[in-house]
Order: C-alpha cells, then sequence, then structure tokens
C-alpha cells in the first residue's frame, strides 16, 4: 500500500512534498558533518530533491534511492545529465558523474549495491514513513551505512490531528531507534508559524547523529 501510493503521487504529478528550493537546514547546517570534497552522501528516498544539486555543487558524491523511477528521470533532466542505467536484480542505477541514484524500494538496497558512504543527509525519509516500519528503516540505514554519520531533519506535532505525511517523529522515538549506535545532537528546534499542515504548534528538529566509538 505504501510504495503504491507514492508511485500513484508522482504519476499525478501530486507532489506538494517536492520543494522546489534548497532545504534551508541543509544549507544552514551541512558543514556540521565535515566532510572533505569527493565525500559519498547518502540520501534515502530522495525523490527529485533540489537538494541533490546543492550537494554536487559543493563537491559530493551522491548517492540515493528512490521508489519511483519518474522522480529519477525528471532529476537527471534536471540536473541535465545522461544517466547510464543497469539492472541489479530488483533495483536499477542511474549513473552519471559524481551521481547514482538505486531506483526501487530502499528495504532491497544492500550494502554490496551502496558502497561506502560517508555521510547519511535523511531530510525526508524518516517522516514520510508510518509509525510501524520506522524503525525498521533506521536499523537497515544504519547497517547499509555502518552508522556513518546522520544529518537528519524531522517534525513534531500533535499527530492525532492529522493523519498522512510528513509524519511527527517525537525524541523519544528518535532516542529509542539510533542511541544505541549514535550519539545524538539537536543541531536546532524550529516552531513553525503555519503549523505543519495548518497544524500547530509544530516545530521542525534537525538532529546530527555521529557513531558512537
Amino acid at each position: 500500500m505504501q510504495a503504491e501510493y507514492w508511485l500513484k503521487r508522482w504519476q499525478s504529478n501530486d507532489i506538494g512534498f517536492h520543494d522546489g528550493k534548497v532545504n534551508p537546514s541543509l544549507d544552514r547546517y551541512f558543514t556540521n558533518l565535515n566532510l572533505p570534497a569527493s565525500s559519498r552522501v547518502f540520501i534515502p528516498l530522495c525523490g527529485k530533491t533540489v537538494d541533490i544539486h546543492y550537494l554536487l555543487n559543493k563537491g559530493m558524491y551522491v548517492v540515493g534511492v528512490e521508489l519511483s523511477e519518474l522522480a529519477v528521470r525528471q532529476l537527471f533532466i534536471e540536473l541535465a545529465l545522461t544517466p547510464k542505467v543497469t539492472k541489479h536484480g530488483l533495483l536499477s542505477a542511474y549513473q552519471a558523474e559524481g551521481i547514482c541514484i538505486w531506483v526501487g524500494d530502499v528495504f532491497a538496497l544492500t550494502a554490496d549495491h551502496l558502497g561506502h558512504v560517508d555521510a547519511i543527509y535523511d531530510r525526508g525519509a524518516l517522516v514520510a514513513l508510518p509509525y510501524a516500519i520506522r524503525n525498521q528503516y533506521a536499523q537497515h540505514i544504519i547497517t547499509l551505512s555502518n552508522a556513518a554519520p546522520q544529518l537528519l531533519i524531522t517534525c513534531v506535532y500533535d499527530q492525532s490531528k492529522r493523519c498522512g505525511t510528513p509524519y511527527s517523529v517525537s525524541a523519544a522515538e528518535i532516542q529509542s531507534s539510533y542511541a544505541k549506535k549514535y550519539s545524538l545532537k539537536i543541531l536546532s528546534c524550529e516552531k513553525l508559524s503555519q503549523g505543519i499542515k495548518g497544524v500547530t504548534p509544530a516545530s521542525i528538529v534537525v538532529w546530527l547523529m555521529v557513531s558512537k566509538p
């Protein structure tokens, strides 16, 4: 059901979740990852986010995974890149200079597919998943990346007041899912005057997660 939902959203161009601007939290806090040029940054459930343009312009190598092949095709058109497309079992890889996007279910992605990554930027994956599978997702990403540092963006509001994405993810849930492997730090907690889709109060929370020794 979850996969069908997102594929239909892309097919019908119902992509209000896609922001045509760089996420301000990425612009503000990316340097906290302390990454040298050519570092490999993994973006799960990446869509065609313009944050990819930002990271490429910073000299990063971007690796992503996205369910919708339509979104990935649109991404490469917008990047003005012609990808080489190869099939790898359940997944396809779209590759060009400085970028590789895997098309398919994130849970089908393996460490062999992904290769080494220096950091993870999760700006829309965790909050797109319902509570029942968020911990499974978190553990999968930790295993895939060997607990690479993460810049994670979440939102917090009263979930009982609305259904659907972006889902509210509490600090307690972040602690439960990630604290065994990571030292956790809140870089910012910004209240939104307009709330989340009209629900107030609401905040955007930016986490920096660094692997424990």
